[in-house]
């Protein structure tokens, strides 16, 4: 009986050491910090910190994802992806160094307050709404009880949020079979402006115009495009800068 009380408490410290065993950095913290664009090229295209990641400090210890965005937002710190399976994400912080352009660490500082922002949103619910879009649709929070609802806050002079669309419908388009999946775009201009906009540049969304103060006062937004993702039971899963980290994220939700 001790034998095999000996084995299990053996096989459970190998399999939690396992849970958190970390791996190397995947690219040299010092080197990726030679130059601006060098450093923005590789956090662009391998850091997304809207996602469920492990977080790791500087010594190498897994903390709260709260803390890790608190210590970016000094700007003293980046992250820096580990060598894992694809889908596993684990992100360490690694010190700026004195002499790394100055533009790093302001940049960094701008990014992270915006996540730590938008990740203190999720789990709260989405404030009550009641929109009618140009179609004439009711969309409401009695309406979307039961549905996943994806939100896009923009407005047609914002060339990141007129870029996007593209992916956007091609987003929708993949959903298009999911009838709890609803995709409704919040935008500041008038119906007048919209119509013309989207008659040479459609969306794929459930448009609702005049939305300016909603955003404004209520949603408190101070960064265009913004997207939210919406559970069935009306809480904030996620909000999201762009339309990578919104699939990224729909994906999960969606299997839910």
């Amino acid at each position: 009986m001790t034998k095999y009380l000996s084995f299990a408490f053996f096989f459970l410290l190998v399999s939690c050491s396992g849970q958190t065993k970390l791996g190397e950095p995947e690219v040299n913290p010092t080197e990726i910090q030679s130059n601006f664009m060098n450093w923005w090229k590789y956090h662009n295209e391998n850091i997304m910190l809207s996602r469920d990641f492990t977080p790791i400090d500087e010594n190498g210890t897994v903390i709260e994802k709260s803390a890790f965005l608190k210590t970016l937002m000094d700007g003293n710190t980046i992250p820096i992806r580990l060598k894992t399976a694809d889908t596993i994400f684990q992100y360490q912080l690694f010190k700026l160094l004195p002499n790394s352009d100055s533009n790093i660490k302001a940049t960094i500082a701008q990014v992270s307050f915006d996540e730590n922002d938008n990740f203190n949103q999720e789990g709260k619910p989405f404030p009550k709404f009641n929109f009618t879009d140009l179609e004439g649709n009711i969309i409401s929070n009695e309406s979307m009880k039961g549905k996943i609802m994806v939100v896009k806050c923009w407005f047609i002079h914002c060339a990141v949020c007129v870029k996007e669309i593209p992916s956007l419908n091609e987003m929708v388009n993949q959903y298009k079979d999911r009838k709890d999946i609803v995709f409704v775009s919040l935008a500041e201009d008038t119906p007048e402006q919209l119509k013309v906009f989207l008659a040479k540049k459609p969306l794929s969304y459930a448009v609702v115009p005049n939305m300016k103060k909603y955003m404004n006062e209520v949603l408190q937004l101070n960064a265009f495009p913004t997207h939210y993702i919406v559970n069935k039971d009306g809480k904030i899963v996620k909000v999201l800068a762009n339309d990578h980290a919104l699939k990224v994220a729909l994906e999960k939700e969606s299997r839910k």
